[in-house]
């Protein structure tokens, strides 16, 4: 399987580093074939390109297997016209990867804040409102005078299905839960459309439990008992919120896994940000990055029928368990003493002891 690396800007290189060393560990122990090809992205991209995401990058994304995305600093990009794009957008929009998957897992001996839980968020992330991707030429955020500013958002039934049908086969191979969330008591047409859609794919899985629940109510019971949740689906926006609450309540961003996904390709990508602030010091902590990979590699065997995969991504999961379940092989910001570097290798050599 040939994996595209795209370190990306802050702590992305260290972490993917620690990341890289986990795969080889795994793809050494279950043979699964792993080729790595890195390219740079984000600000090295910018010095050397013109722009953080170079069209050579982009068609050699969508050539490979799989896609290794680190985290970059967006926001403090120039603007779109000096070169400056997002490249987790861009990633989803131009390769149609529109599921972005977010579990929140409680861990043994992470502390957390929502007691027991183990959920996937579900988050259609090629459109809504986020202006940079929801049109087809031009941008959805206009200020007709310098004291009005307008933003658009776009919700359509294919986008809605597809992220729908997505969810409910999950949920069928997990405690079969989906909850649909929205805001149509204000959003009338725009999550009124999104219900519709859900409600027609909902009819085909009649063994799945199905609720609906106003964003801002899910936000409360995730507070007050996350363990009701298995698998929520809804619009980009929502998900956006609702999986960082989520992720903390379970223990934290650092500990949060990801991938976007289609039919076709998928990127493992880590939830959190750049973080510039520690980058170099080996002081960041990698396991976000590692789970999202591991979910990659569960990936190939679910769609491409790979049980070696499988094996290696439940793996990779349990070692990364393993350590944070032992004090002193955590790191730092979870109250361990291991570097980014160590923290990798740590679980590279519990990957030799996992059981599949």
């Amino acid at each position: 399987m040939d994996i595209v690396v795209l370190p990306g800007d802050g702590i992305g290189e260290e972490i993917t580093a620690a990341t890289l060393g986990v795969l080889r560990a795994a793809d050494a122990r279950f043979g699964l074939g792993l080729t790595f090809e890195a390219h740079d992205i984000g600000f090295k991209a910018l010095e050397a390109t013109g722009t953080t995401f170079p069209d050579a990058v982009l068609e050699r994304a969508r050539a490979a297997d799989g896609i290794l995305l680190g985290p970059i600093s967006h926001m403090d990009y120039p603007d779109r016209d000096k070169g400056g794009v997002n490249v987790s957008a861009a990633v989803r929009g131009k390769l149609d990867l529109f599921a972005n998957v977010r579990p929140a897992k409680s861990r043994p001996g992470v502390p957390n804040k929502g007691g027991p839980m183990d959920l996937v968020i579900m988050r259609e992330c090629t459109e809504g409102m986020y202006p940079d991707r929801n049109m087809f030429r031009g941008h959805a955020e206009v200020m007709p005078t310098p004291d009005i500013a307008i933003s658009m958002r776009k919700i359509s039934r294919q986008a809605c299905t597809r992220i729908a049908r997505a969810s409910f086969d999950l949920a069928m191979k997990r405690r079969r839960k989906v909850a649909a969330v929205h805001k149509a008591n204000n959003f009338i047409q725009t999550d009124g459309l999104f219900l519709e859609a859900v409600r027609a794919v909902a009819a085909q899985y009649p063994d799945v439990d199905y609720e609906e629940l106003i964003v801002d109510a899910t936000a409360a019971l995730l507070v007050r008992d996350a363990s009701r949740f298995d698998v929520i689906c809804s619009t980009n926006f929502y998900c956006d919120i609702l999986s960082d609450l989520a992720s903390e309540l379970s223990g934290g961003l650092g500990i949060a896994g990801s991938i976007n996904a289609n039919e076709e390709r998928c990127a493992a990508q880590a939830q959190h940000g750049s973080a510039p602030d520690i980058a170099g010091q080996d002081r960041a902590n990698p396991t976000s990055l590692i789970l999202s990979a591991a979910m990659m590699l569960l990936w190939f065997d679910d769609t491409r029928g790979k049980p070696a995969f499988g094996a290696a991504g439940r793996a990779v999961e349990a070692a990364v368990e393993d350590c944070l379940a032992d004090p002193a092989r955590r790191t730092a910001d979870l109250g361990g003493s291991l570097g980014c570097a160590a923290f990798g290798e740590a679980v590279a050599a519990a990957l030799g002891k996992a059981p599949t």
